[in-house]
């Protein structure tokens, strides 16, 4: 037994050698493990480079939370010209990519990668083809999206389809196909698929059943150091029709069932990872990811929190590697920006120059470059602002509008816009530009006690300002009346506040997020810094307060008092209003536009005057934006009875399931960009009690058997 598992794990890993795009993300790095233990739920990780073996990049599920395995299967691609290709595969925050092709316009990957469906978990798979023919730069040319929500009802078979990849710029115009298959088995289905691998592993004879010797090299495979009457009595109620051979049923029922709790796991056959921490259910689920089905396909590198980092190229990642930057959630520190995309319920990282990055942690991470901000450069980023402003009114602008669009790819769609490309005369015409009418439907647009998205934004929630700073704002000197003013701060004293913050890619048009009579409007002088979450997650200056803002009053009849405050940033040095005081809006009214930069909206409501969703709360308690659209759901009035109203819960955050787990956060990727081994997880320092409290339970285990 012991030679043919080795044997196993040495094809599995050793495969890796073949994918010359992934040798850098298999660069050893130093190995930490994170016991793991169902009463403390603090989620065990094995910190290496990019993985094959899937079985340690999912997170640990309750039984009612496995929902099946879905298997896809990239064959190959045609596309317009010829490159190296590869494509990326992400279902929520799992990522894989397949090897890069030879240069050609009909790339082949024979590629496959099996990914965990969890009950209310993410169903759509997105497919993403990347050209790659520099060492730092790959360039995304077509995606296309697989509904996975009939997967286990259809009974139609999804084999080498033919799918269409379309422009990430214009989702009309497509730029190739791609041949994939895709399959599922439900969790019972998982488990005697489970049953049968683990009987061809020791099956020597290859008759479909284990013998006795068989079934004891099996059991001692997983770690069990059972005696011989213990083996003996094992076999005999494993044999459940007493015919002296336990065949793949039978076996399947010992290792789900488990009714004399002698049988453990103790480290996976293929991979040798420890397991037995948790439960069955999640060693089997490692088994079955980490299992080859022998189909002669190669495996897909996993361990990608995000399309955007699995597609960086070798020259980009070891310049990350040598800096120390880690993708992690709600870090101020962070050398990338992840946002939870509400829609397709995957993490997506913010585009954003890295340039601009440096520059912006030189001045807002450190005493020193705030410190240069109070003797005049405050007054130069304003000067910055007005003279960029002028320059993209100018006709000249217009040449950086289609290198804009390139830059962030699939974050603008031009089949959105009202107008073509060719009607915007000046940068600042197609940046404030308006879009078709219906692409942002309004939710529940009939009913007023439904607050909605004031813009297409990356959002933050909290039902306290205390929340806001704890999670979020770290600028020392904030307060909801430095925000609002002490003219307007009384009445929006403990309120609950949302963020929306505008990035440069986005629709910059802000509009209404409830129904009621404009009151007050009111312009705040002050300065322009970024709103980028590089200086909002710095304590050492106070963005939202400093920085010049517009305060719109909105009477509503469902939520009392809500003040609309527009905020102002660098290279934002107009706000512009279309509403005026004493005119009535509708939520999702237009109220009016940033010009050219990234801005924010922050939305106060009077205590207890809105139920925030959920998402929204359980992404911001970990200090992670969510992706969202103009509106979309934000909240409903208190107080209220309602009917029919469908509203996000925080099964629909990165949290995934309300488990003990995922109130703590999500685990993190195995990539060489990751440097902490959690997403929201308490340091390593802090859980060395229920570390210890995770072995003495394991050993009176180890001693009742």
């Amino acid at each position: 037994m012991g030679s043919k598992a080795s044997a196993l794990r040495h094809h599995r890993h050793g495969s890796s050698s073949s994918d010359e795009e992934s040798t850098d993300s298999s660069t050893t790095t130093k190995e930490t493990t994170k016991l793991e233990s169902k009463s403390s739920g603090i989620s065990k990780l094995r910190k290496r480079g990019g993985s094959r073996g899937g079985g340690s990049l999912h997170r640990f599920l309750k039984e009612e939370q496995f929902c099946g395995i879905a298997k896809i299967q990239l064959t190959s691609a045609k596309m317009e010209f010829k490159d190296k290709w590869f494509a990326c595969v992400s279902l929520g925050e799992q990522t894989f990519r397949t090897v890069t092709s030879v240069h050609t316009n009909k790339p082949e990957w024979k590629s496959e990668r099996s990914m965990v469906l969890e009950n209310k978990g993410p169903r759509v798979v997105r497919v993403s083809v990347f050209e790659t023919n520099r060492t730092s730069k790959n360039n995304l040319v077509g995606f296309c999206e697989i509904d996975l929500a009939d997967i286990f009802t259809s009974k139609a078979e999804h084999k080498d389809e033919v799918h269409k990849l379309y422009d990430p710029n214009q989702t009309s115009k497509v730029v190739g196909e791609i041949t994939l298959g895709y399959s599922a088995e439900t969790r019972a289905e998982t488990e005697m698929h489970f049953a049968r691998r683990l009987l061809t592993i020791v099956d020597y004879d290859a008759n479909g059943e284990l013998s006795y010797k068989e079934f004891r090299d099996l059991i001692k495979a997983f770690g069990n150091a059972l005696t011989d009457s213990q083996l003996d009595e094992l076999y005999k109620h494993a044999d459940i029709n007493k015919d002296g051979k336990v065949n793949a049923d039978e076996l399947a029922t010992l290792v789900t069932q488990n009714a004399v709790r002698t049988f453990r796991v103790k480290a996976c056959p293929v991979c040798g990872e420890k397991l037995g921490n948790t439960d069955l259910l999640n060693d089997i689920i490692h088994m079955s990811l980490c299992f080859d089905e022998g189909t002669g396909n190669q495996i897909m590198t996993g361990g990608f929190l995000t399309e955007k980092q699995a597609s960086h190229g070798w020259m980009f990642k070891l310049s990350e590697w040598a800096s120390f930057q880690s993708y992690d959630v709600g870090r101020a520190n962070a050398g990338h920006i992840l946002v939870w995309d509400r829609k397709t319920k995957r993490l997506v990282e913010e585009l954003i120059d890295n340039k601009i990055v440096l520059s912006m942690r030189a001045i807002y991470q450190s005493k020193m470059g705030l410190a240069l901000l109070d003797i005049g450069t405050k007054n130069l980023l304003q000067s910055i602002s007005v003279k960029q402003g002028v320059r993209m009114s100018s006709a000249e602008s217009k040449e950086d509008i289609p290198k804009f669009i390139e830059f962030f790819q699939d974050r603008i769609n031009i089949d959105e816009f009202k107008e073509p490309i060719e009607h915007y005369q000046t940068f600042n015409q197609f940046f404030i530009r308006e879009l078709k009418p219906g692409v942002r439907p309004i939710a529940y647009e009939n009913n007023d006690a439904v607050a909605v998205s004031a813009a297409d934004c990356r959002l933050m929630a909290f039902n306290s300002v205390d929340d806001a700073t704890r999670f979020w704002i770290k600028g020392r000197k904030f307060s909801l009346a430095g925000l609002l003013t002490d003219k307007f701060y009384e009445d929006f004293k403990d309120g609950s506040l949302v963020i929306f913050r505008l990035a440069p890619q986005d629709y910059h048009r802000f509009h209404s997020p409830v129904t009621g009579k404009i009151t007050k409007l009111e312009d705040i002088p002050g300065y322009l810094y970024t709103v980028n979450p590089i200086a909002v997650n710095s304590k050492y200056c106070n963005v939202f307060t400093e920085n010049k803002r517009k305060i719109c009053i909105i009477e509503t009849k469902e939520f009392g008092k809500v003040a609309f405050v527009a905020i102002g940033a660098t290279m934002v040095g107009t706000i512009t209003f279309t509403k005026n005081e004493g005119d009535e809006v509708k939520k999702g009214d237009e109220m009016g536009f940033f010009s050219f930069g990234g801005s924010t909206v922050i939305v106060v409501f009077q205590k207890k005057g809105i139920s925030l969703d959920e998402d929204l709360l359980a992404n911001s308690e970990r200090s992670l934006e969510t992706l969202v659209y103009m509106g979309n759901t934000v909240g409903i009035a208190r107080g209220l009875t309602y009917e029919n109203i469908d509203r996000p819960t925080v099964t629909d955050s990165v949290a995934a399931l309300d488990s003990p787990v995922a109130q703590k956060g999500i685990q993190a990727t195995d990539s060489i960009n990751v440097r902490f081994s959690h997403l929201g997880l308490p340091d390593d320092d802090d859980d060395d009690g229920k570390v210890e409290e995770a072995k003495v339970e394991e050993s009176k285990v180890e001693e009742a058997t």
